[in-house]
């Protein structure tokens, strides 16, 4: 992982976001991009039809520029335990949010895209309103999403729900998992929530299979795997997120995965305000 993008708007969250992914990028040793699209007409509809006046518009571009500069000061003065000092790139552009992210990851080569999240409305830093799910569900890249509450700490370990549906997916996504886990030096901690319907046996075959493809090729010793019983896959995952001393929760995004039963259950908003670790989606496309 060499680069690191955070999406930024100058607000609380994203400034913390801004802080947990420098932290991150020392530890990685890889670069820092902070984004910010700066024109909030841009992410309406009906923006297109609206002539944003030259002398507005540079004002904007002026103190978005500004405020930037002075959150990289702001992070400059972090203390960290390493010698790896990461570069910043800021980069200001006028335009949808979700559009700007997408067109920066292709040409800046982005490896992993950093959002703040917080409250009833999830994110609301600079992600706004119903563009959380559409982020989530148009982002081609690995996604971390840090509720408001979170302060970076060593990474050690990570938890990675599947529902075992699509096992072969779910080796693919964790295989593009190891070279982060090697670098951090982080335990994976596989996690199956079953329902009071399922028996544990149910899954026995399954996922002594799974385990044992993921032995053989992941070279990787620091993983292992768990079973959460529970009445809903959030109300386990969330479980799991203040119990089980995990520091990032690991979720794939797909048609039919444990991710989209969270967010379409009824207990998503429930699960949104609770959960009080990163969360980091990593897309479905290209996995096989």
């Amino acid at each position: 992982m060499e680069k690191i993008l955070v999406a930024t708007d100058i607000s609380a969250n994203a400034k913390n976001a801004a802080k947990y992914g420098y932290s991150l990028a020392v530890d990685l040793k890889a670069n820092l991009v902070l984004c910010n699209a700066f024109i909030v007409p841009a992410e309406l509809p009906e923006s297109a039809m609206i002539a944003w006046p030259k002398f507005e518009y540079d004002e904007l571009l002026k103190v978005s520029e500004k405020e930037l500069k002075a959150l990289e000061t702001e992070l400059r003065e972090i203390q960290t335990s390493g010698d790896f000092v990461p570069e910043i790139e800021r980069i200001n552009v006028d335009g949808r949010v979700l559009d700007v992210i997408a067109d920066q990851v292709k040409k800046m080569q982005i490896d992993l895209v950093i959002a703040g999240a917080h409250g009833s409305n999830w994110l609301n830093g600079a992600i706004k309103g119903n563009n959380a799910h559409r982020f989530i569900d148009t982002a081609t890249y690995p996604l971390l999403l840090l509720p408001g509450v979170a302060e970076y700490k060593p990474i050690r370990k990570f938890a990675f729900a599947t529902d075992l549906i699509q096992p072969k997916k779910d080796l693919a996504a964790i295989y593009s998992l190891l070279p982060l886990l090697k670098k951090l030096n982080a335990e994976l901690l596989i996690t199956h929530v079953y329902d009071e319907t399922d028996h544990p046996d149910k899954f026995k075959k399954s996922i002594e299979g799974f385990l044992r493809e993921l032995s053989n090729k992941a070279n990787y010793p620091n993983i292992y795997y768990r079973m959460v019983k529970s009445v809903t896959a959030e109300k386990g995952l969330n479980w799991l997120c203040q119990f089980g001393d995990v520091d990032i929760l690991v979720m794939v995004h797909r048609e039919k995965s444990v991710l989209r039963q969270v967010f379409e259950g009824s207990h998503t908003r429930k699960m949104i305000d609770q959960i009080t670790i990163p969360l980091l989606v990593l897309p479905s496309s290209g996995l096989k």
